[in-house]
């Protein structure tokens, strides 16, 4: 295996827990990690169940990479962000089912719950259309995460970040469970909108939650 050894397992384990939890469906949706010196990618168009550690693709930067495999062709929005956000350390990218909904209607998440809260600000964002695998998109995906941990994408789906592999993965379970309720609450009528004074509050308990 040429080098991060156990990141590279991580990362292939957490690909195969997207599909089998429903968060992915097939090939589509990527996974990256920050490393020394750029970072690893799910390769384009392969399967998570028969995909290896070695086919990871190391990227610099820079855009280019090492390696027979293609990188996944959204590897500029993982660049762009990880560039960008020096505290993300892992960036999920994923078509799960409830969230690509909200983001063909074009809609975000408002603060229907509290639990918005979790990506980082008073909602969700769905960031504008732009064609997959396009700087446009990254550039549209990187306005909608400004102060967010995760948005959704126009006509496309999920970006979730976080400070490791965990973070990112249990943020976009946590962001496709909203869009889910956020649809269902939907279908009886307008859900309840919790103000900004609220949310602060919000942000202030959690502060000190947890062990």
């Amino acid at each position: 295996m040429s080098g991060h050894g156990a990141l590279r397992e991580a990362m292939v384990a957490t690909c195969r827990r997207m599909n089998t939890s429903g968060l992915n469906q097939g090939t589509s949706g990527n996974l990256s990690q920050r490393v020394e010196g750029g970072f690893l990618l799910t390769p384009s168009g392969m399967n998570y169940e028969t995909m290896t550690p070695e086919d990871l693709v190391f990227m610099r930067f820079d855009g280019t990479h090492v390696g027979a495999r293609k990188p996944s062709s959204e590897w500029q929005l993982h660049r762009d962000l990880l560039v960008a956000r020096p505290e993300v350390g892992a960036v999920l990218h994923t078509h799960s089912m409830f969230s690509t909904t909200l983001a063909c209607l074009r809609r975000g998440i408002p603060a229907f719950h509290y639990m918005v809260s979790a990506a980082g600000g008073t909602d969700v964002r769905c960031a504008e259309y732009a064609t997959f695998g396009t700087p446009e998109l990254a550039r549209h995906m990187m306005k909608a995460l400004e102060g967010r941990k995760a948005c959704l994408l126009a006509n496309h789906g999920l970006v979730a970040a976080g400070v490791d592999l965990p973070a990112a993965y249990k943020l976009a379970v946590e962001v496709e469970t909203l869009a889910a309720m956020y649809l269902r609450a939907l279908q009886v009528g307008e859900p309840v909108i919790l103000d900004d004074a609220e949310m602060a509050r919000v942000f202030e308990q959690f502060r000190g939650y947890g062990q």
